[in-house]
C-alpha cells in the first residue's frame, strides 16, 4: 500500500491535553479526519511531535484496538474497536429523537418504509428506520448492514470518493451478486456512480433483494461531503422508478430537515453530531 495522506504546509497540528490520556484522544481526533492510510513519519510532520513520542502513542492505540497496521507494517488505519465505538455513537446519539421524528413524518407523507444510513467500511449501516403500515413490506431493523455496491445509499457514499479511494475500498471486497440486477463489474459500477453524481440521487432497482426498489439522497453538510443518507424503500409492486421520482422532493425536504437538526446539535456543542465512518479500514462483517 503506497497511499498516504499528503501533509499540508504551515503550522503543525497542536495536540492539546493536560494528561497523556487527553493527548491520545487529541491524536485520535487528528486520525479520524483522515480518509487514507497514514504513517508514523506523516504524523510527525503533521503534529511536530518527536518521533519516539508519537511511536509510543501509536503503540498504545494499536494495543487497545483503536488502530491497526496494514500488511507492510508502516501504514496505519482505524481499528475494529474504534469503528464499533463510532457505530454505537451513530446508533445512539442525542439527536436520535428529533431524527426519528423526521423519518416518521416522511413515512406518513410517502406511505413507504424509510431509513437513515451511514457508510461503515464497505457496508451501509442502518442508523434508524420507520416501517410502512402496509402489510406487504421488507423489514430491515436499525443496525442492519447491506453492501455498498448494491444499495442506493451506498452508491451515494461511493460517489463522493475519488476513483482511487473507491478502488482501495472495494479491491478486497468481492462485488457479490445478490440478484440478476446486481452490478458486479467495476466498470458498470463506475458508470452508475457517474450517473449518481450527475443526478444527485441514487436508486437500488432490485439489486440487493428481488422485488425491492429504493431511492436515496444524501443529507447535506456545510463541508460538502456527507456520511448520512436517507432513503425510501418499497416493493416494486407499489414503487416504480417513475413514481419514485415524484417522491424525490419529499425525500429532499426530509434530508434538509435532518441537516438542520445536525447543524443545531453541532452549534450547541453537545456531541450529537453524526461521526464520519468512511474510514480506510477493511470491511468488518
Amino acid at each position: 500500500m503506497n497511499d498516504t495522506v499528503p501533509m499540508t504546509k504551515g503550522d503543525p497540528t497542536r495536540l492539546d491535553g493536560d494528561t497523556p490520556t487527553l493527548r491520545l484522544f487529541a491524536l485520535l481526533e487528528v486520525i479520524a479526519e483522515k480518509d487514507q492510510f497514514f504513517t508514523l513519519q506523516g504524523l510527525v510532520e503533521e503534529t511536530g511531535l518527536p518521533k519516539p513520542t508519537l511511536h509510543r502513542m501509536l503503540q498504545q492505540l494499536e494495543s487497545a484496538g483503536m488502530l491497526q497496521r496494514d500488511g507492510d507494517g508502516r501504514h496505519y488505519s482505524t481499528g475494529v474497536r474504534l469503528r464499533r465505538m463510532a457505530e454505537n455513537l451513530l446508533l445512539n446519539n442525542t439527536v436520535h429523537g428529533a431524527r426519528h421524528a423526521v423519518l416518521r413524518q416522511l413515512v406518513e407523507e410517502v406511505g413507504e418504509s424509510c431509513n437513515i444510513t451511514a457508510l461503515s467500511g464497505s457496508e451501509v449501516l442502518y442508523l434508524d428506520r420507520v416501517e410502512t403500515p402496509a402489510p406487504l413490506r421488507f423489514y430491515l431493523h436499525p443496525g442492519s448492514r447491506v453492501p455498498a455496491h448494491c444499495s442506493a445509499s451506498g452508491k451515494l457514499f461511493l460517489a463522493q470518493m475519488s476513483p482511487s479511494q473507491r478502488r482501495r475500498l472495494l479491491e478486497h471486497v468481492p462485488l457479490e451478486r445478490y440478484t440478476e440486477k446486481t452490478l458486479t463489474d467495476l466498470g458498470a459500477l463506475e458508470r452508475e456512480i457517474e450517473r449518481v453524481k450527475r443526478d444527485g440521487y441514487a436508486v437500488d432497482d432490485e439489486e440487493f433483494l428481488p422485488g425491492l426498489f429504493c431511492l436515496a439522497v444524501l443529507v447535506p453538510t456545510p463541508g460538502g461531503r456527507s456520511n448520512t443518507g436517507i432513503a425510501i424503500q418499497a416493493p416494486v409492486l407499489r414503487l416504480t422508478p417513475e413514481k419514485a421520482l415524484k417522491l424525490l422532493p419529499a425525500l429532499q425536504r426530509a434530508a434538509a430537515a435532518l441537516a438542520k437538526i445536525e447543524a443545531e446539535a453541532t452549534t450547541e456543542g453537545r456531541g450529537g453530531g453524526m461521526m464520519v465512518l468512511s474510514l480506510p479500514d477493511r470491511a468488518v462483517k
